[in-house]
């Protein structure tokens, strides 16, 4: 988490001088290593599996599936970036995904004000988050885990054990059912987000601020950098953008259940570590979370067709993030040996 030390991993100019084409290949494949991985997985699954899987219909059903797993990995991203984790975006969902159809079923509110309510809920809770870690003082997976629990026993307590169901509103199904060129409409609610994430972290105030922090809290605050505000900042978005995926499973599972949810955590965590790994090795990133993500979705839908069992997911999860973290550990102690 050490953000800004990620940049030791990237090559150079006056590295890349008087190296041949191979070497420099060589240089760069920590760097791009994940994003060459999921070329060659997509052009080898096409081959294997020319009927099924480089079609309309296989396309569809990844974004579908896996957009919400993205939109998690974004969240937790925003605290890693602040050198700062956050397991809510796990729980939260599940209390988010349930409210979203409660609230209208229940209490009877218009699906848009269902659906703000949820958001400011989340937002509140990434707030929490936030004052527990720098103004308690907590450590932020302490934190997170405890206000995670809470979240978790609280959509047990609403829901009695039950499933949530009633009729909803046709808006709220067209959050998640509705098509744009021929593509799931999440696909482009993730497009649009990770523009603006990478816009904010990459080209802005905002973003060098969160890298700083995460980098040397300490230096950033001798620097001026009000560490506490983004810090704190940084757990809103989390918990907005969980509220936002609670919504979107909401309009796709059309029933709200507290069994339902826990089983985004592992997969959105690995796909923002993942993403430090490449693109900006050791620094976590908006591209690289989404490559993460990418190539966890592509390789488990080309194994499912193979017939894979049902445990080929987490599986294929683990060992993704131990190769992608021993590549750049390696890199990381190459570079160190150089210098020497």
């Amino acid at each position: 988490m050490q953000s800004l030390e990620s940049s030791a991993l990237e090559p150079t100019r006056a590295e890349l001088v008087g190296l041949t084409p191979g070497q420099k290949a060589l240089r760069f494949l920590p760097t791009y290593g994940l994003v060459i991985l999921m070329v060659f997985l997509i052009a080898l699954f096409s081959v294997l599996l020319p009927d099924t899987f480089p079609t309309l219909l296989n396309v569809r059903a990844i974004i579908s599936d896996k957009a919400i797993i993205a939109l998690l990995s974004l969240g937790a991203m925003i605290p890693m970036a602040a050198g700062r984790i956050d397991l809510t975006v796990g729980y939260g969902i599940v209390l988010w995904h349930i409210l979203a159809i409660s609230t209208q079923t229940q209490l009877g509110l218009p699906w848009p004000a269902a659906v703000l309510l949820v958001l400011c809920l989340g937002a509140f809770v990434g707030f929490l988050n936030g004052v527990l870690v720098e103004v308690a003082k907590i450590d932020s997976f302490i934190a997170t885990l405890g206000t995670g629990t809470v979240l978790y026993a609280l959509a047990l307590w609403h829901t009695g054990g039950r499933q949530m169901v009633g009729l909803l509103p046709d808006g709220f199904y067209d959050i998640s059912t509705t098509f744009v060129f021929g593509l799931p409409i999440t696909g482009f609610y993730l497009l649009a987000i990770t523009l603006a994430m990478w816009i904010v972290l990459e080209y802005t105030p905002v973003g060098r601020y969160l890298y700083a922090i995460g980098a040397n809290q300490r230096a950033a605050q001798l620097n001026g950098i009000p560490t506490r505000k983004y810090v704190i900042g940084a757990f809103v978005a989390s918990g907005t953008l969980t509220a936002l995926a609670g919504i979107i499973l909401a309009s796709k599972l059309r029933i709200g259940q507290a069994s339902v949810g826990l089983e985004f955590l592992l997969p959105a965590l690995v796909g923002a570590f993942l993403g430090s790994t490449t693109i900006k090795p050791g620094r976590v990133n908006v591209l690289g979370t989404i490559v993460g993500v990418a190539i966890l979705a592509v390789g488990i839908s080309g194994i499912q067709q193979f017939g894979g069992s049902f445990w080929v997911e987490p599986l294929f999860n683990g060992v993704t993030l131990l190769i992608a973290i021993g590549i750049a550990g390696y890199a990381q102690r190459n570079k160190g040996t150089q210098k020497r």
